[in-house]
């Protein structure tokens, strides 16, 4: 059975570096025989927290959902669906895209309740995040990624596999290994770690 892989750009750019990035891990996983889907969260509607009730919470700490209709559920139903999730994200500041912090809070809460982690938590994940400019701060996002995947509190739960900095400086021999990574995501099992 193939490999589902499902890639969340926090980019609003289809033609750039980071798109160009997780292309490449679409094209190796192609190659490796897994099925791959590719949004951008800029596409969709999406609110940021509302904190509903005075406590600064609300149904996604009572119920493990979120009462704000818009496009969030839908993306987390997809999250749970695949085998595998990629979080790409240009740099800004040395942090993350202000659309994939926005979402990975939404995310946050609900899994603050079982229901919530249910089919998130334990599932393999990947950060890329793509500096552009000067090329600094690349680093420093994907330990503020992995933070928010793996760490922080309350914590995501993913099994964050891998972590990939890239420079606008040196993007062309990123893309060559991303696109083995592609590959070896496409067959790698899900107690890898």
């Amino acid at each position: 059975m193939s490999r589902k892989i499902f890639i969340i750009s926090g980019s609003r750019n289809p033609e750039g570096r980071t798109a160009k990035a997780l292309e490449a891990v679409m094209e190796g996983a192609k190659a490796g025989g897994a099925t791959s889907e590719m949004i951008f969260l800029n596409d969709f509607k999406l609110d940021h927290c509302r904190q509903c009730k005075m406590n600064g919470f609300g149904f996604c700490l009572d119920k493990g959902n979120c009462i704000i209709e818009d496009d969030f559920s839908g993306i987390v139903d997809r999250i749970r669906e695949a085998d595998l999730i990629v979080f790409g994200t240009p740099v800004y500041w040395g942090d993350l895209s202000e659309s994939l912090k926005a979402f990975l809070d939404r995310v946050r809460r609900i899994c603050l309740h079982e229901n919530g982690r249910a089919g998130i938590e334990g599932k393999p994940a990947v950060g890329i995040c793509v500096a552009g400019g000067g090329g600094g701060g690349a680093v420093h996002c994907c330990f503020l990624l992995e933070q928010i995947l793996r760490k922080a509190q309350p914590p995501l739960r993913f099994d964050v596999i891998d972590m990939v900095p890239v420079r606008k400086q040196n993007l062309e021999a990123k893309i060559e290994q991303l696109k083995i990574m592609g590959q070896w995501l496409s067959s790698v099992s899900p107690d890898v770690s």
